[in-house]
C-alpha cells in the first residue's frame, strides 16, 4: 500500500532489462544520490559475471534504479537495490524486486538473502511486505559515521514458486 500523496507509477512506463556497462555513468549517479557510502565503479564492474544478475529499471527513457544480485550455489544473493530519488514510494522498487525474486525463482535459486541496514526502516518495510523475514544480524556491517551500522539479514524462501505476484 503507498502511503504517501504522490502517484503511483504506471506500469507501462516501467521496463525492466539487463544492465550493461554502458549504463554505469547514470547508475553511479543513482547510487551516490542513494547511498551515504556508495559502491565506486570498479565494484559495479567486477559483478559483470556469468554468476551474477544485474538489472536496470526504466521509467519511460530514463535509467531509474537497478538491482545486483549473486548466484551463490542454489541461493540469490541482493547485494544491492537502488532507486533515484525521484521514483521512491511509488512503486518502482517493488516493481524491480518482484523482478528479481521471479527471476531468481525461474532460475531455480531456493531463496533470496539480503542484508539491510538495521535504520533503513523504509526497505525493510519493503521487504516484509513482499515475504521476507528477518533470520539473522550482521553486527557491524555497514561503514557509518563515527561507528559501524548492524545489518539485518532477511531472506525469502522460493519454495513455491506460484506464490510470486506480478507487477505493483
Amino acid at each position: 500500500m503507498f502511503r504517501n500523496v504522490y502517484h503511483k507509477i504506471d506500469i507501462a512506463d516501467m521496463a525492466i532489462r539487463e544492465l550493461c556497462q554502458n549504463d554505469l555513468p547514470e547508475v553511479l549517479d543513482i547510487e551516490r544520490q542513494g547511498y551515504s557510502f556508495p559502491w565506486n565503479e570498479s565494484i559495479f564492474r567486477g559483478c559483470f559475471r556469468p554468476d551474477y544478475r544485474l538489472w536496470a529499471l526504466e521509467v519511460g527513457d530514463r535509467l531509474s534504479g537497478y538491482a545486483v544480485v549473486a548466484y551463490m550455489a542454489d541461493e540469490a544473493h541482493l547485494l544491492n537495490l537502488c532507486v533515484a530519488t525521484g521514483q521512491r514510494r511509488l512503486g518502482a522498487g517493488r516493481c524491480l524486486l518482484r523482478h528479481l525474486v521471479a527471476e531468481s525463482a525461474q532460475d531455480g535459486m531456493s531463496q533470496v538473502l539480503l542484508e539491510v541496514r538495521d535504520s533503513n526502516t523504509r526497505a525493510m518495510d519493503l521487504y516484509a511486505s513482499e515475504g521476507f523475514s528477518v533470520i539473522g544480524r550482521r553486527p557491524g556491517y555497514y561503514p557509518g559515521g563515527t561507528e559501524r551500522e548492524d545489518a539485518l539479514v532477511m531472506a525469502l524462501p522460493l519454495d513455491d514458486r506460484s506464490a510470486f505476484p506480478g507487477p505493483p
